[in-house]
């Protein structure tokens, strides 16, 4: 069963970076023609695409097609299309509560990023993903629609309450603040500096394991993102995190997932789980989905292949997929690869 469980609609904030990688897609699928290249009508084109883009919106079918474009290309059976928690405006209390959006450059950076990318209502993402699902299936492609969640300790019942309304495939977890600091973000990574590391890592598991605990997801995504920016303790202390963490797992019924988006995205160059820990989790017995964290069409897929070797490498036969909010397990071939 080849699947991508952790695919977003990438959207926000603008900056060239998000103008050349739309363009990017839209020359992939061949809506753009590569012999104007650098010639007025190209330019003119160019911009009729993007303005096209920004007028349509976040949740446009026609975008959302090109996710089905390059799944048929490669082969893919089952797409999990997820956005995150802080991109719709109706989850703004539970984000100012719980970010770092004080004075302080860091607090200043946060709450422009915020106001950048929280401009989607959360009504209009469901409805734009049911409205493709059939459309999807016609052409052999079932697609799934999740919410990815940030998960802040003390915040449990807050979340739940926003949570608890939603009608969707899946609600997966992710950490991606510690003590209100956004550690993956570029502009913040000298902050690491502030922290002793393995205290930091002690912190992160810590966070980790409670919102394991707390019940509110169907699997928990990139379980060691913290190492986003290589900013990694010798894995003879991490070992210990590693057990805990697969065993939290499997007591509370949460799967999780191989992500590749760090492997291809960020400095690590590694995928989350690194090896060792996925080695740990399987042997554990932790359902696993696979992801490529893609936030772009032509990234649908990316380094999944690979996933599903390390998988069956480990020991890994069957791939978890949801729907309805029930998780499925599917059986996990090599044939899938050839």
């Amino acid at each position: 069963m080849l699947c991508d469980y952790h695919v977003h609609l990438e959207e926000g904030p603008y900056s060239m970076k998000w103008l050349e990688r739309t363009l990017r897609s839209y020359e992939t699928a061949k809506k753009s023609n590569h012999r104007l290249n650098h010639t007025k009508e190209w330019l003119t084109h160019t911009m009729d695409l993007l303005s096209e883009r920004l007028i349509k919106g976040a949740y446009d079918q026609e975008w959302i097609d090109l996710y089905l474009q390059e799944a048929l290309k490669k082969g893919i059976k089952e797409v999990g299309i997820v956005e995150h928690l802080y991109r719709f405006k109706e989850t703004r209390n539970y984000f100012e509560g719980n970010m770092r959006l004080d004075g302080s450059d860091i607090g200043q950076l946060q709450s422009k990023w915020l106001n950048q990318v929280m401009t989607e209502n959360m009504e209009e993402f469901l409805v734009a993903i049911e409205k493709a699902k059939k459309r999807w299936q016609n052409y052999g492609v079932t697609l799934r629609v999740g919410i990815e969640a940030d998960y802040f300790e003390g915040a449990e019942g807050e979340l739940h309450q926003l949570l608890g309304p939603i009608e969707c495939d899946f609600i997966n977890g992710s950490i991606h603040f510690i003590d209100g600091w956004g550690f993956d973000n570029p502009q913040t990574q000298a902050h690491f500096q502030e922290y002793v590391l393995e205290d930091l890592y002690v912190k992160f598991f810590s966070v980790v394991q409670k919102g394991i605990e707390s019940g509110l997801f169907d699997y928990m995504s990139h379980l060691d993102n913290i190492k986003v920016f290589n900013h990694i303790p010798k894995v003879e202390s991490l070992l210990p995190f590693y057990h805990i963490i697969a065993e939290c797992l499997i007591q509370h019924n949460v799967a999780t997932e191989v992500n590749s988006g760090l492997y291809y995205r960020f400095p690590v160059k590694e995928k989350c789980p690194g090896r060792t820990f996925m080695s740990i989790l399987a042997s554990h017995g932790v359902p696993f989905t696979v992801s490529s964290d893609a936030h772009f069409p032509e990234d649908l897929g990316a380094y999944v292949d690979q996933s599903i070797r390390d998988l069956l490498n480990s020991g890994v036969t069957e791939i978890a997929t949801f729907n309805q909010r029930k998780r499925i397990m599917k059986p996990l071939q090599i044939s899938v690869l050839n």
